[in-house]
């Protein structure tokens, strides 16, 4: 009667316990119905998509009747043939320069020349975070090799104080400029020259004609390190070569605080479609976008006040995909239940309109993910500046002077419109949303949504390690418990419970070898005229000997002796952090990780633990088991990304390494996600697969 007494007397576990228990002794199917309720809520998000709205009630757009007239057309016209002009007489684009700022002189502007250097591109590791630095070399005699001039013209608001600033900025070739960057230029000057009369004004103007001769983001980033980080220079006065009368202008002038920036450009005409269009490029670097107000009030006055398409970019290979054609039927009529269920459940959406969504919901997310930004709006993000990147994609021939005068009334009443409502702000954007995937112009998934599917995938994580660790230590004292019953008088010599730091050991010694593979691309980079085949055969040798070295020197997870059980939980211990992490830095990398990672680290079991089931299930669970692993290996997730966004299937060795290459360029933290979380966790799942289940207890029973 006393032990009953002594168990009634105890207190039952609080309920928070009694479901992790239950959830840990049903981790195989809770994980099943986690990771297909997170793939299903992933392809749900095209119909959770909604209408954007203006949250910033002082931006107004469109309250104002517009002031760009025909008067800034015939400037903008005289602009284009005195630039014509002075391109055909100008030496390496000096002539365009002086033209450029000459015009912004006499509109009263303050004026200035920025030179600058491209940046080099060499991977280091103490500089990875860091901005770009122009650190060429420099000619004997003093003067710089190969330099870019920018040219920078600022309007003093007459109702400011100066403090704030919005930017504008206008990318061409001075050394081979072309017909739609003309129309670029004289689409700048006009607004640029309206903007100088306007009475209106509360904001500096700032007008940048960026020299994109090294790319537009290298003159646009150069300008802005200037702008905020000023650089003192001694010893050496430098006059660009020709050119005597920039000796006044070389004085950098600044402006107040960045408020927004509009980068644009003239694309190529387009053959097809009605009208002339608008595409909106807002992602910069590790996944960062602008506050959703500018794009809101970008894409509303282009559509309903000057007729212009709005696009967004797109995967293209989606649009004619079988597969995702039919999984939009099947969403349709799962919507259309619903929506006969709960008249509030607004999710059927049309097969095409999902279609479309989820191209450009794929882009999206792959291009925050990629961690590159898609334009030199970027630049400005990196200072947290609001930025946004339009290309207008005219359907008329640059010549045709009618068409011609009618886009530039067009395109400068939006720049007008936009610069109005920027101006109005009291203070930056900061009521609508800076974390979004687009899926339209005109739509977005907010922060709230499009967790849930990561939520999803990542709920059976400390689950499973949890009930993994349990097993591995029952079993730990079952095996004690056997050795001690043969001899009463010798205690255990090894405690269960500390088993896991051999699994610990066996992680960290393949995080050391992830740091080392992540970091021997600055050494391999160093190798004179390498080409990219060669520099990847040789980071792979490189990583494998250093991998066989570290396992020489400290034992391999199989020479150690950990369970096979305590190795996957220590993995999805680990892919729990570098997950949330990333989720912390850039969530869409972390969404794409956790899609290809979690499902391989969950389901992964040693191929000789599976000889005991009968055929069929031993069948599917290895076929999964090798095509997850596959899919797994960074190289082949890069590979099918590759084919998914650009359509293209080829493989090439070298293929690797210039990806890997442009993710260091740009500093991008996917590229430490992939080789400090994912390529860890495949290694570690490789292990478990091959893990030879040697069991201890048989052992025990012999002795």
């Amino acid at each position: 009667m006393e032990p009953s007494a002594k168990e009634d007397k105890q207190p039952k576990p609080r309920l928070i316990v009694r479901l992790g228990i239950f959830l840990a002794s049903h981790h195989i199917l809770f994980s099943a119905l986690c990771c297909s309720a997170g793939i299903m809520a992933l392809l749900f998000l095209p119909s959770l998509a909604k209408n954007t709205y203006l949250s910033e009630n002082a931006l107004i757009p469109g309250s104002a009747n517009p002031l760009f007239s025909s008067e800034d057309v015939t400037e903008a016209n005289k602009f284009i043939k005195g630039i014509e002009a002075a391109a055909g007489e100008s030496r390496g684009g000096m002539e365009m320069s002086k033209f450029i700022v000459q015009q912004m002189k006499d509109l009263g502007a303050e004026v200035c020349y920025h030179e600058f250097l491209p940046h080099s591109k060499h991977f280091h590791p103490l500089k990875f975070f860091t901005s770009m630095t122009n650190d060429l070399a420099v000619r004997p005699n003093g003067t710089y090799s190969n330099s870019g001039t920018n040219t920078i013209g600022i309007i003093r608001a007459p109702r400011g104080d100066g403090k704030e600033a919005i930017v504008l900025v206008t990318p061409y070739n001075p050394q081979k400029v072309q017909a739609n960057e003309v129309l670029s230029l004289a689409l700048g000057f006009s607004v640029f020259s309206l903007l100088s009369r306007a009475a209106w004004l509360s904001k500096d103007i700032v007008w940048l004609s960026a020299d994109s001769q090294f790319g537009e983001y290298t003159a646009v980033s150069a300008w802005l390190n200037q702008y905020h980080n000023p650089m003192f220079v001694g010893g050496v006065k430098h006059e660009p070569d020709g050119i005597a009368e920039k000796a006044e202008f070389t004085d950098f002038k600044r402006a107040g605080t960045m408020a927004a920036a509009l980068i644009f450009k003239v694309g190529e005409t387009r053959n097809y479609g009605d009208r002339d269009s608008v595409t909106m490029y807002a992602e910069a670097s590790n996944g960062q976008m602008p506050n959703l107000d500018l794009l809101n009030v970008v894409h509303y006055l282009a559509v309903h006040r000057q007729g212009f398409r709005v696009n967004i970019e797109t995967i293209s290979s989606l649009l004619s995909s079988a597969w995702l054609r039919a999984i939009a039927e099947v969403i349709h009529t799962l919507g259309s239940i619903l929506r006969k269920i709960n008249p509030d459940w607004k999710l059927d959406i049309t097969a095409s309109d999902y279609v479309e969504g989820t191209a450009n919901l794929a882009s999206s997310i792959y291009n925050q993910a990629l961690g590159v930004p898609t334009g030199s709006h970027g630049a400005f993000r990196d200072y947290q500046v609001d930025a946004v990147s339009l290309e207008f994609s005219p359907t008329f021939y640059i010549r045709n002077e009618n068409a011609k005068s009618s886009f530039l009334v067009r395109g400068g009443r939006l720049l007008e419109g936009v610069v109005r409502s920027v101006n109005n702000l009291l203070e930056k954007f900061h009521q609508s949303f800076f974390l979004y995937f687009l899926t339209a112009p005109s739509k977005f998934i907010s922060v709230g949504v499009y967790m849930i599917p990561f939520a999803l995938l990542v709920a059976p994580l400390p689950i499973v390690a949890a009930a993994l660790a349990d097993g591995s230590r029952k079993k730990g004292e079952s095996i004690d418990a056997s050795k001690t019953k043969g001899s009463a008088d010798n205690l255990p010599t090894e405690v269960g419970s500390w088993k896991w730091l051999q699994a610990a050991r066996v992680l960290l010694v393949i995080q050391l070898w992830a740091v080392i593979v992540s970091l021997l691309p600055y050494y391999i980079s160093q190798i004179p005229d390498g080409t990219p085949i060669q520099s990847s055969v040789i980071w792979v040798v490189l990583a494998i000997l250093t991998l066989i070295v570290l396992y020489a020197m400290f034992g391999s997870p199989y020479s150690a002796g950990v369970e096979w059980k305590l190795l996957k939980a220590t993995m999805i211990t680990s892919i729990s952090i570098g997950l949330g992490l990333m989720s912390i830095i850039n969530f869409a990398t972390a969404q794409l990780g956790a899609l290809i990672v979690i499902p391989m680290c969950l389901f992964s079991r040693p191929l000789k633990a599976q000889l005991g089931m009968s055929f069929l299930p031993r069948t599917v669970l290895c076929a999964s088991n090798i095509l997850l692993a596959i899919f797994g290996f960074p190289p082949a997730a890069l590979l099918i990304m590759k084919g998914l966004s650009k359509g293209s299937w080829t493989v090439d060795l070298g293929d690797f390494w210039a990806s890997m290459e442009f993710l260091w360029e740009w500093s991008s933290a996917t590229y430490l996600y992939l080789f400090l979380v994912h390529l860890p966790c495949w290694l570690l799942c490789i292990h478990v697969l091959l893990h030879p289940c040697r069991q201890v207890g048989s052992k025990v029973k012999r002795e």
